[in-house]
């Protein structure tokens, strides 16, 4: 039988204490951190007025023209010493991110592992920021592609990754030379101090190339990140977080003319394909839905079933969901935790309450009386995608629909507002190369025979329509955080001008 945990608000503190957090950064503040684990006060965060934090961008700003100067490789270290902070503290990090986000043990640890792979990427990044050499029509002439850093790169991220999020923008901002804002969420900021303190010994031992305020933190409400987006020292925003969010901050910037990175809702699907392996599906739809108590922008939240398959899907997915283990997150064998607060329980038993008024049949949903908000993930057979299938709730609900033909099925997928994410699981390659196709998936992320959720930071992630557009971690993301130059040489005695044009005087 496994130890019973210590309280959550002592487990935490101890945490900050050994991470380095100021004990003035955990006492008197505005700012009250709870823990999704009983919902409890672990303490009050002080947070930055807007005038506050538009200085520490200002300071961003004075640091990031330092900070460009330094050579990219150069900028590599520093984010290699930074991943070896994160992982001499993965254990302590991990378990934070458990008791902050609610997120179960391996999950905490995998948020953390995630940052540690981003740095690693980061690092080998920084000798490879390749420009292109160009034809030119002009004899003795060189024309080629340059990238420079950016400016202060701006952070908002959300609560269900409080830490990972942020580390694949910064590091990646980091070796381009930027220096970086970060405004984390209301409900996550002692993982952020954590962070931050971290990010302080890393840059400590870099010693004086790093100068101070490169990478600044914002603690503060909507008033703080509405500083940020608003602020003309910050080229680029990257925003993490539900679709009524992106439409507020994208308008502000595009006023302004700056970038936006968005990362907004996702209302994710799978296809169940008559030749499915079940085993393999019935386990990745399992993890895939109820994962992170279903509080990912990757979560499985629509599953189309082929009709020939649809009842036994339906009865073995059923018998999953009861027995399923949900509790506290840092037990043993515990694989759901809790919901992040009770809001997020209220809106859950609002869309079940409608999925029912729609014909849907409900199987689990129950609140579980113990502190904290504790809910069965739901499991409800839908005759077809009604508003509220259409529509993400950030809970562990998902909604089972049959179909008959492929087509049929891509078509429903392809029907939600939002495009982050999709599967399918089928070992027919035609119906695999179809769903990859571009007549198959508008999702940015499209996978065969895995779920939706997962995702390695050596491939962008990011979709399409309401889920923004952005792209964030792998591939050639890096280029966000750069501005691009194209220049032309002349080491000739002549001055010929393109597309024949003559100006003689």
């Amino acid at each position: 039988m496994s130890a019973i945990p210590p309280s959550p608000i002592q487990d935490a503190l101890q945490i900050l204490g050994r991470l380095g957090v100021a004990p003035e950064d955990l006492a008197g503040g505005d700012l009250a951190a709870r823990t999704p684990v009983t919902g409890e006060v672990i303490c009050r965060t002080p947070v930055l007025t807007p005038e506050a934090a538009a200085r520490r961008i200002e300071a961003a700003h004075r640091a990031f023209l330092a900070w460009r100067r330094v050579p990219a490789p150069r900028r590599g270290e520093l984010v290699r010493l930074f991943g070896e902070e994160l992982r001499a503290a993965k254990s302590d990090l991990g378990r934070l991110v458990t008791l902050e986000a609610g997120k179960v043990a391996s999950e905490g640890l995998g948020e953390v592992q995630e940052m540690i792979d981003i740095c690693d990427f980061a690092v080998g990044l920084s000798r490879q920021l390749y420009g292109l050499t160009l034809a030119t029509e002009r004899p003795d002439h060189r024309m080629m592609e340059t990238w420079h850093p950016l400016g202060v790169v701006g952070v908002i991220s959300a609560f269900n990754f409080p830490v990972a999020v942020w580390s694949w923008n910064a590091a990646l901002a980091l070796v381009c030379g930027d220096a970086v804002a970060w405004k984390p969420s209301e409900k996550t900021p002692l993982t952020a101090l954590a962070v931050q303190a971290l990010f302080q010994r890393a840059a400590a031992r870099f010693g004086p190339d790093a100068p101070a305020d490169l990478c600044v933190l914002l603690q503060g409400g909507p008033e703080v990140g509405e500083v940020l987006v608003d602020h003309p020292r910050v080229p680029l925003v990257s925003a993490t977080g539900s679709t009524r969010m992106g439409r507020q901050v994208a308008p502000r910037l595009a006023a302004r003319f700056a970038r936006a990175l968005l990362e907004l809702g996702g209302n994710n699907a799978a296809i169940l394909a008559p030749s499915a392996d079940l085993e393999l599906a019935i386990r990745a739809v399992a993890f895939a839905a109820m994962g992170t108590a279903g509080q990912r922008c990757t979560t499985l939240r629509r599953l189309f079933v082929h009709e020939s398959l649809h009842g036994e899907v339906v009865e073995r997915l059923k018998a999953v969901y009861a027995r399923v283990a949900i509790g506290d997150p840092r037990e043993a064998g515990v694989l759901v935790g809790p919901l992040i607060d009770g809001a997020a329980g209220e809106s859950m038993a609002a869309a079940l309450s409608e999925a029912a008024t729609e014909g849907g049949r409900v199987h689990g949903g129950e609140r579980i009386d113990r502190p904290g908000t504790y809910v069965r993930p739901a499991l409800v057979e839908m005759p077809s995608q009604a508003p509220v299938v259409l529509r993400e709730t950030f809970a562990p609900i998902l909604y089972v629909m049959s179909y008959r033909d492929l087509g049929e099925a891509i078509a429903a997928q392809n029907a939600a507002p939002q495009g982050l994410s999709s599967c399918i699981f089928t070992l027919n390659m035609r119906e695999a190369e179809t769903f990859l196709s571009a007549v198959g998936s508008d999702c940015g992320i499209a996978n065969v025979n895995i779920g939706p959720s997962g995702a390695e930071i050596g491939g962008a992630f990011g979709g399409e329509k309401e889920t923004g557009g952005g792209r964030e971690s792998g591939s050639d993301s890096w280029k966000a955080y750069m501005r691009r130059a194209t220049n032309t040489i002349n080491y000739g005695d002549s001055l010929p001008l393109a597309q024949g044009v003559a100006f003689e005087v």
